[in-house]
């Protein structure tokens, strides 16, 4: 009996030294994970590449259109220990609403614990009017920009925003850039300031230009729409969400590529099309977004009205069609009757007969800028290699690491009185 207390008791011994080393070695994994976690600093991000796209507007109506109007295409990454979606949005020229959309069900704090790669959503339809000047698309949150055409390809740049609060919904409506500014001054408008006070206790009436606290960013273009205007952020991850106080903002590497290319007198109009329809290569998609004012009840009608405006019904599955309406995942989906190579997609570029996407070197950096970081590994869809940067600057050069905000401030920033910026 006492030989079996004692073996017992030696065995219960050792169980416990087990468990304390098991929990040592879990403590110096861990410790090491987090130590080759990527860090993300600003210079991740400059500059960026400016990307154009050529296309085609739509002409005769009817499946013989030779209209062109979905670019890009969608990639596929597999995310590194440390990427979050804030990092991940942003780098790849996404707001943080596109990644959430297109990724259901991956946790956007820590994709690199889950074994299956990140969907890339750099493919758009483009959305239906004029297709010339700043067109920003309210339900989708991106900017359009149309340059002048000089008689060749229509050509298009894009780039995605964050938007106006529920209660302080963005506009719709026609505008023209009137004036444009660099490091402009904030003259905080009454009505702000009052909620300021209420929210934080603050009770300036302007920051001034360069402050870190101005919201405006480095640039802003105001608007002949009183109140309102394109600039840039002090929150980059605020860009993909609802958090201004009406105006569009930009990430401030997008807003300085976009600044110079914008003339005074340049026309624009916010738009709410949470669907669009286009053709690529005679095949139909149609791009749905979440209704994020609560606008448009009755999507899948309103989607089918659209396709026969277009005159594409005719040659649209049905069934493709109210999946996509369902799934809201605002990237482009083929909805045409029979199969696609592309597995639902708009087929890339890169697999067409003809180059559709011009790459346009970008405005002259800051004499401190340093060298463009390119990714340097990492998978993506379709064969084309590209990740996250693992390069970093020069050893001279002082590198700012990423805030990357908290659940808990993210979660505020969605509700009333939270945000300061116009």
């Amino acid at each position: 009996m006492v030989r079996v207390q004692l073996g017992q008791t030696r065995s219960s011994s050792a169980r416990k030294h087990a468990a304390i080393v098991a929990i040592c070695v879990a403590l110096v994994l861990a410790a090491w994970r987090d130590a080759v976690a990527r860090k993300w600093v600003e210079e991740d991000f400059w500059p960026r590449e400016v990307k154009t796209y050529t296309f085609v507007p739509p002409g005769k109506p009817g499946p013989q259109s030779n209209e062109d109007t979905v670019i890009g295409e969608v990639l596929e990454y597999r995310p590194d220990k440390g990427d979050t979606f804030f990092d991940l949005a942003r780098y790849f020229g996404l707001g943080y609403n596109e990644l959430v959309d297109a990724n259901p069900g991956v946790d956007e704090w820590i994709p690199g614990h889950f074994d299956k790669p990140v969907i890339v959503p750099q493919e758009f339809v483009l959305p239906n009017g004029t297709y010339e000047g700043i067109v920003v698309n309210v339900p989708e949150m991106r900017l359009y920009y149309y340059p002048p055409s000089k008689g060749g390809a229509r050509t298009v740049v894009t780039f995605p925003v964050g938007l106006g609060r529920e209660e302080w919904k963005t506009p719709t409506g026609k505008f023209s850039v009137r004036e444009k500014t660099v490091n402009p001054t904030w003259n905080i408008p009454e009505s702000i300031r009052k909620e300021r006070i209420a929210d934080k206790g603050f009770s300036e009436t302007m920051i001034p230009g360069g402050d870190p606290r101005n919201p405006l960013g480095k640039y802003r273009m105001r608007l002949t729409l009183d109140l309102y205007g394109i600039h840039g952020t002090n929150i980059p991850w605020g860009v993909g969400m609802l958090v201004s106080h009406g105006c569009v903002r930009l990430y401030p590497e997008d807003i300085e590529q976009l600044y110079p290319m914008v003339p005074l007198g340049m026309t624009g109009v916010f738009v709410y099309q949470p669907i669009k329809v286009g053709m690529r290569d005679g095949r139909v998609f149609v791009e749905v977004h979440k209704d994020l004012y609560g606008m448009k009840p009755g999507m899948y009608r309103e989607t089918r009205s659209m396709l026969e405006q277009h005159g594409f019904m005719s040659i649209v599955d049905e069934e493709k069609l109210r999946a996509a309406v369902l799934a809201q995942t605002g990237m482009p989906v083929d909805v045409t009757r029979g199969s696609s190579s592309s597995d639902g997609y708009a087929p890339a570029p890169s697999m067409r007969p003809a180059a559709t996407e011009v790459h346009e070197a970008a405005p002259p950096a800051p004499d401190d800028a340093g060298e463009p970081l390119r990714p340097a590994s990492g998978t993506v869809g379709r064969g084309v290699t590209a990740s996250a940067p693992a390069a970093r600057p020069s050893a001279d050069r002082m590198t700012t690491e990423v805030l990357v905000p908290s659940r808990a401030t993210v979660d505020a920033a969605r509700q009333p009185l939270s945000s300061d910026a116009r």
